[in-house]
């Protein structure tokens, strides 16, 4: 449907102002799509994006700078979600003497597990985009990249 149906507004500013508009209703459609779809497992999408990160450094640790450097989610609070995800048990703190923040971070064999289960997910949240072709994605990806100034 288009943006203009979905918001029932009939004219923008302009070009730009569309697309603005556009990327963060689509942004909002997406998250709750993940968000529902992350819900039966117990999981926000900041703390699946963690265990994503955790997982693709595996077995090595990572400290919370690091995480926090490299999750989509800027604005969380990355040692209070590893905190949750501790007492989930999806990850293991390896505590440093020096600094809380210097702490290495892992993620369990509970958590690599629980990812594998999700890994499912994945095919059902890229069904989504089967209304666009692969070079429509690339180049939406290409855009998106030179509007982040890439």
């Amino acid at each position: 449907m288009k943006l203009e149906e979905e918001i029932q507004q009939k004219s923008f500013k302009s070009e730009y102002h569309k697309l603005a508009v556009n990327i963060l209703y689509t942004h909002g459609w997406l998250v709750s799509h993940l968000a529902e779809s992350l819900r039966p497992y117990g999981l926000t999408i900041q703390q699946y994006n963690l265990l994503r990160i955790l997982r693709g450094q595996h077995p090595a640790p990572a400290t919370i700078t690091l995480l926090r450097e490299r999750m989509l989610d800027k604005m969380s609070d990355a040692s209070r979600l590893i905190d949750r995800l501790q007492a989930k048990g999806l990850v293991d703190r390896l505590p440093s003497t020096e600094d809380r923040r210097k702490a290495g971070v892992v993620i369990s064999e509970r958590g690599l597990d629980l990812l594998r289960e999700i890994d499912d997910l994945e095919a059902d949240t890229l069904s989504l985009f089967s209304g666009i072709s692969e070079a429509e994605a690339r180049q939406t990806n290409a855009a998106l990249d030179a509007l982040r100034g890439i």
